[in-house]
């Protein structure tokens, strides 16, 4: 009695545990019918067979989730239906997609990156050969470990945008300099405004690799010089270019209107105490403009002061007494000479003249003739919705400049 009382009793879990075998099988058969060639399944086949298991798999566990999504990933086409579930699906289930699938689209990619978390996001930014418009996309999060995957990643793809958003970035976070200073879309503009808020090992990374020579400028651009001075040098884009390219850096003509006799003068007077009137005339002479050179005498760090001499042609002597005349601690309390000063003579030693003045003409372009009344407002008002409006010297000068005016 109590055998066949048994032997008609129903087991749910059995029950259970075959239904689940029979769901994963299934499973399995209508994946692989989407995954079937187009010679074998038209379109509206795969497509109905997609409906179905996008419905099933809402249902499904995680698991069964997860396979359907390695056995999907080889494929070159995939329903969109089928791509948008998996890749809003947990990370584990997604990763399936984001890390095999090579044929997943931009919409797809964007979709998983505007409604997913930072998990979904840093396997976006790992993937061969991201392009520009999905950098720009996961950049705006500016979630540094996102970044930092996306500058590690050789085969990602920055545009000018996305590499002036990270420099923005690098003032907040220096997790992001290193790896920013090996990509190759890295250029001058980016780096010569990265420079007043990075480290000394950085500035020196900086000026090693991107202060460069005008020698081929110069060259090619010789005759033009007697072109525009016979013109009076009236027109003046062609003549802020020039100014760009020139050899000479120290500007003559200041000279009849300063109260120093020579650059060298009034570098020996600033030695005294550097006053603001002082400063603007170095800046003048020097051939600067007087919100550069407040740029460089208000840095920190001191080596632009080293750049400021070298380009001009002033001895070491002289970047020393501008360093005594900004009230800088010149020695430690041993009698040797202190280490930022050390440092900022090193620099000097350094670079050549030549390149001190690449360095030093383009961050008075960037600074000064770039301020213009829009760009004063975007800086203040923190408006970067209009950035294309503006060239390269104008978003260099929003950059390194925001701090100035508030931002």
């Amino acid at each position: 009695m109590n055998q066949a009382a048994s032997s008609s009793e129903h087991d749910p879990a059995s029950d259970a545990a075959q239904a689940f075998r029979a769901r994963g099988a299934l499973l399995k058969r209508m994946a692989d019918v989407v995954c079937l060639p187009s010679s074998r399944v038209n379109a509206f086949e795969r497509s109905m067979t997609a409906d179905l298991l996008v419905d099933m798999l809402r249902e499904a566990e995680p698991d069964e989730r997860k396979k359907v999504a390695r056995r999907l990933s080889t494929l070159t086409e995939i329903p969109a239906s089928l791509v948008r579930l998996l890749l809003r699906d947990h990370v584990d289930v997604a990763e399936e997609l984001l890390i095999e699938c090579p044929s997943l689209s931009d919409a797809d990619l964007l979709d998983c990156i505007r409604l997913t978390d930072l998990e979904h996001r840093r396997l976006v930014a790992l993937r061969r050969g991201v392009n520009e418009v999905v950098c720009d996309v996961l950049i705006e999060f500016g979630e540094i470990i996102v970044i930092e995957c996306l500058l590690k990643n050789d085969l990602a793809r920055l545009s000018n945008a996305a590499v002036e958003a990270i420099v923005a970035l690098t003032r907040g976070d220096t997790r992001l300099t290193a790896a920013l200073l090996r990509r190759s879309e890295l250029r001058p503009a980016h780096a010569y405004v990265l420079f007043w808020w990075a480290d000394a090992e950085t500035r020196r990374t900086i000026l090693q690799r991107f202060a460069v020579s005008r020698e081929v400028l110069q060259e090619a651009t010789g005759d033009i010089f007697a072109l525009a001075a016979a013109e009076g040098w009236q027109d003046p884009l062609s003549r802020k270019a020039l100014q760009f390219i020139e050899r000479r850096q120290r500007n003559r003509a200041a000279i009849d209107k300063s109260p120093f006799d020579s650059l060298e003068a009034a570098v020996a007077a600033a030695q005294d105490g550097l006053t603001r009137e002082i400063a603007e005339e170095i800046s003048y002479l020097s051939g600067l403009k007087p919100m550069t050179g407040a740029k460089i005498f208000t840095d920190p760090g001191g080596e632009p002061l080293a750049i400021l001499c070298k380009a001009t042609g002033l001895p070491r002597q002289a970047l020393r007494a501008l360093w005594r005349g900004l009230k800088r601690p010149e020695t430690e309390d041993s009698g040797a000479l202190s280490q930022a000063l050390e440092r900022v003579m090193t620099t000097y030693d350094m670079i050549a003249v030549d390149r001190a003045q690449t360095v030093l003409r383009y961050w008075n372009w960037s600074l000064t003739s770039a301020l213009t009344p829009a760009l004063l407002r975007a800086i203040r008002d923190g408006d970067e919705d209009g950035v294309d409006e503006y060239s390269a010297p104008q978003r260099a000068a929003m950059l390194a400049l925001s701090k100035e005016f508030g931002r």
